[in-house]
């Protein structure tokens, strides 16, 4: 059954733990799928995509038991199983493109990857033609470029060119080429989101992974290379915290996040420039970092590195003096859902001044009306119409609040202890 959110003009105030990164751990549980011997994750996130993660890699024969705190993982040492069953991501994009390209390390035999309503409305087409060009055999089953897709290997090398509308594609090739049977050469002549292939090649480089690169538009990576089982405590996310601390920002809130590793390579840290530029006061301590609204003034902030900061800092556009624009980001249109045109969409009905643009949004500044949103079952799209509704007048009522349960399943309890005045019911059948 669907939940809903109903939200009232509140002050936040205290601190918040942040939940482990989606990113990190849908790449923990890949590595140590494709590893030989046992890895264990610490402190994993715990939530529906990465679920649907741990499910796919079981399916191709890792045998990984989770715990509350710790995920034991048993690998494959590459050799993966071919499926029994078709392999379900459900909403989970980074898995979708993650085991396209372990599926295209199987032997033999085939593997059938598929999703939810969204994500078979995502795109994958670029990667799916570098895996063919690198040796493997997959094709979507609509012939349009998305799931279902029907994989076999296997990746034996060779030289393609990918356009990396979503960082996704990249990571995938990168992680599982090193197992393929030769040389991989891959040209980029395009990327976006550019610090999550920044991410990918830490984990590689941390698993003394043999490759090359000129920059980020070309890579060559060795083939017959393994995967060694590993330990490592999965860091705070700050996708998650960006609602956090965006809300923190806003009128006299006063909110600090605890369990961030600034050093770490995730894009959306990103978030805490955008919010000084904006005039909030952020103080970074250790793994700390407390954000005050004291008023924000609008800015031009280019996303194209952290598209899934669109939706809140388009929250934030509505709030802030002046006018903002949010640039260069057009592949927020190819997300769980596209973000710049629900965005625009449900907080115009919440009477924002706010209007699309081909990779962005233009914003002026708002004076926001509680009313009934949709949340388009886009976890994102809730969270941050969740924080409009805090800032609004009026009652805010938000549908598909069941789609946090993605990355954040603790969101409404985390605001409530701030002081949020957030009532989670039951959406009517």
């Amino acid at each position: 059954m669907g939940a809903t959110f109903r939200c009232q003009r509140s002050i936040l105030e205290g601190k918040v733990q942040v939940p482990a990164s989606k990113s990190h751990t849908i790449r923990a549980v890949v590595i140590a799928s494709l590893a030989a011997g046992e890895s264990r994750i610490l402190g994993p996130l715990d939530s529906r995509d990465t679920g649907a993660a741990v499910r796919v890699y079981r399916g191709l024969g890792a045998e990984i038991e989770a715990g509350p705190d710790c995920w034991s993982v048993k690998g494959t040492g590459g050799e993966l199983s071919t499926p029994v069953d078709v392999l379900d991501v459900e909403n989970s994009g980074t898995t979708l493109m993650m085991a396209l390209g372990s599926c295209a390390l199987l032997r033999k035999g085939y593997a059938v990857l598929t999703g939810d309503a969204q994500t078979r409305r995502r795109p994958a087409d670029p990667l799916v033609f570098s895996l063919n060009h690198l040796g493997a055999w997959a094709f979507s089953t609509r012939e349009n470029g998305r799931a279902p897709f029907v994989v076999r290997g296997r990746l034996r090398g060779g030289t393609t060119s990918l356009e990396a509308h979503s960082s996704q594609y990249l990571s995938s090739l990168l992680l599982n080429a090193p197992l393929g049977e030769g040389e991989a050469h891959v040209q980029v002549p395009l990327l976006n989101e550019q610090p999550y292939v920044e991410m990918t090649m830490d984990w590689m480089r941390r698993q003394g992974i043999s490759f090359e690169q000129e920059g980020l538009r070309e890579f060559r990576i060795l083939g017959g290379q393994a995967y060694r089982p590993f330990q490592r405590r999965i860091p705070g996310d700050f996708s998650s915290a960006t609602f956090f601390l965006a809300a923190g920002a806003l009128a006299e809130n006063d909110i600090t996040c605890c369990g961030l590793d600034i050093n770490d390579p995730q894009g959306d840290k990103a978030v805490i420039d955008y919010l000084g530029l904006m005039g909030a006061q952020v103080e970074v301590e250790g793994e700390t970092v407390r954000v005050r609204g004291r008023g924000l003034s609008g800015a031009d902030i280019d996303l194209n590195q952290t598209p899934d900061a669109l939706p809140m800092m388009a929250v934030l556009g509505c709030l802030a003096k002046g006018k903002t624009r949010l640039l260069h980001v057009p592949q927020a249109r190819i997300k769980e859902t596209d973000r710049i045109a629900v965005m625009a969409q449900e907080l115009k009905k919440m009477r924002a001044r706010i209007e699309e643009t081909a990779d962005g949004l233009l914003i002026e500044e708002s004076e926001l009306k509680g009313t009934e949103v949709h949340g388009h079952g886009d976890h994102r799209v809730v969270m941050a119409l969740a924080v409009a509704g805090l800032n609004a007048s009026g009652d805010t009522k938000i549908d598909t609040a069941e789609a946090v349960a993605v990355t954040f399943p603790q969101f409404a309890d985390c605001m409530v202890r701030l002081g949020a005045r957030i009532e989670v019911g039951q959406q009517a059948a």
